[in-house]
């Protein structure tokens, strides 16, 4: 059979639309939206390409209309786990053996998909079961996943290109093999495209996976199960269930194939993991990979020279864009005692100015927290910050879960820098604010590397080089993703590489081959073209 060397296509990101009045895109979006809404879906889980259902389900509802139902989805036993990991064993060989040029074909026919006849399905159940509006689902459920698979298609090759150097009359080669065993991709409901990107990018290197999506993002991850299937994914390849966390982790971490974890979600849970993959390590084929991106406490640090209605741009957007859910999103602030009454009078006016309401209104810039546990959570540090007489409410403060989980962007000054929702992870729509002495820049530097056991996203705001350089240095180990004049949000595969360290993970760099390295076992192989015959080196010989 004809081989040879082959290039993938460039790749280069997805352009945005941007689903302006009248738009064909937003036409589109609209009626696919009054369709989605208009069914309610049965949704199975998909084991060795098979629809599987249990009997026993969950109700799928919009956040922010949580008395409509959108459907429900099939709960899954330690059977179904178990099932799923046999699915995937029985995969693996055949799957491993493709020749990558046709995993890479199968994956960038899933990007195609969804860049073309899924794009508004896609988009709109992101918009319904999680509570994006269209420009987030865009960036997300479009273009990011888009630029994940097409992406990492392209690093793919690049590692198979790493080939290491022969000496004369040898030739040595690389064999990037998958992991033995299957990779278990747990994904959280915040992101469509990081659902899609962490078991997608395991199986484009040769791997099989049992992935469990947050409950909160079943009904669009259906949906890219839809489009992986309709790209010819083979049976078994990537299995979706919905078990509870610990009964998962119970069959998955005790099985022998257990090969490793691809995560995105809480520190706790991440850290329980670990530890739990350590104390069973004897019972392992091999050590399990173990990569993980945790969240953040994300940082916006303003020095004394910065423009005042920048900075209040950078927080409006980078605090309170789909509702401050983002692991990146801007939830702690040090401005400057000069700029402070600016700053305050311009979010003020902002978060004035902000509409909120259901995701199938476009003019609506901020829509419903995820669920009703995160409302009630973020509920009680409103109230707590508001009967704190070291807090000042600065904008917000109300909430209404009447008709779906909305709470209002809200904006608190502490006066303590050490206060809880300056050091916690809210996971909401909550900026807090310290305003420091203008003349105190380098001390409050080591304030913000020292608050937060989180080290996702920062950024420092100034027109100072000086002071540029200055808190890049100090903050070094502060932000896995580190950003200059602008908010910390927005990373672009292939652009920012995206990933933390201390509590926010294990800085594997979504989006980049750093990521993809982990899911591959290389081979050395070394052949000699003319064998020796002697034993003897000519050291031994006679002077």
């Amino acid at each position: 059979m004809p081989k040879g060397i082959y290039n993938v296509p460039v790749p280069v990101n997805e352009p945005v639309k941007q689903y302006a009045p009248g738009s064909a895109e937003r036409i589109e979006l609209k009626k696919m939206l009054a369709e989605l809404r208009s069914k309610e879906l049965d949704i199975p889980m998909y084991i060795g390409g098979k629809e599987v259902r249990s009997g026993q389900t969950a109700r799928l509802a919009p956040p922010h209309d949580h008395k409509h139902t959108l459907g429900h989805f099939h709960k899954s036993g330690k059977e179904h786990i178990q099932q799923a990991i046999d699915a995937a064993l029985a995969a693996k060989e055949k799957w491993a053996a493709l020749s990558w040029e046709h995993r890479a074909s199968i994956f960038l026919k899933a990007a195609d998909l969804i860049a073309g006849p899924y794009r508004a399905k896609l988009n709109a159940a992101t918009m319904l079961g999680q509570s994006k509006n269209a420009f987030q689902a865009e960036i997300d459920s479009a273009c990011e996943i888009i630029d994940f698979l097409r992406f990492n298609v392209h690093f793919m090759q690049e590692i198979y290109r790493q080939q290491p150097a022969s000496a004369p009359g040898m030739w040595n080669r690389l064999e990037w093999r998958p992991l033995e065993g299957f990779i278990y991709a747990l994904t959280p409901f915040n992101f469509t495209a990081i659902a899609g990107n962490l078991p997608t990018s395991c199986a484009m290197m040769g791997n099989v996976v049992v992935w469990k999506p947050s409950n909160t993002q079943v009904y669009s991850a259906n949906v890219l199960m839809e489009i992986f299937m309709k790209a010819g994914l083979p049976d078994g390849v990537i299995n979706l269930i919905y078990p509870s966390g610990p009964e998962a982790a119970e069959v998955i971490f005790n099985h022998r194939d257990f090969a490793g974890i691809h995560f995105t979600g809480s520190t706790e849970v991440f850290q329980n993991i670990w530890q739990t993959i350590g104390n069973n390590i004897h019972k392992y084929r091999s050590y399990p990979r173990i990569v993980g991106e945790t969240g953040g406490k994300d940082f916006v640090m303003v020095h004394k020279s910065a423009d005042a209605a920048s900075v209040v741009t950078a927080l409006s957007r980078g605090a309170f864009e789909y509702q401050g859910q983002k692991c990146s999103a801007a939830s702690r602030a040090y401005i400057p005692s000069n700029l402070w009454n600016d700053v305050k009078a311009g979010l003020q006016k902002d978060l004035a100015s902000f509409k909120i309401g259901p995701t199938e209104d476009f003019t609506n810039f901020v829509n419903a927290v995820i669920d009703e546990k995160s409302f009630d959570k973020l509920a009680k540090f409103i109230d707590a910050a508001k009967a704190d007489k070291n807090v000042e409410l600065v904008a917000g403060g109300t909430y209404d879960k009447s008709s779906g989980y909305f709470i209002h962007p809200t904006v608190i000054k502490a006066n303590d820098p050490k206060y809880v929702t300056m050091c916690e992870e809210l996971f909401g729509p909550v900026l807090t604010i310290y305003v420091y002495d203008e003349n105190q820049f380098e001390e409050t530097l080591k304030l913000v590397d020292s608050t937060s056991i989180y080290a996702l996203t920062g950024s420092i705001i100034s027109n100072d080089r000086y002071a540029i350089e200055t808190a890049t240095k100090a903050l070094v180990n502060s932000a896995g993703n580190f950003y200059i004049n602008d908010k910390p949000t927005g990373a672009v595969v292939g652009q920012q590489p995206f990933g933390g360290a201390r509590g926010s993970g294990t800085n594997d760099k979504a989006g980049a081959m750093i990521n993809l390295l982990r899911w591959v076992s290389p081979r050395t192989i070394k052949e000699t073209f003319v064998s020796p015959t002697d034993y003897r080196y000519p050291f031994l010989q006679n002077d």
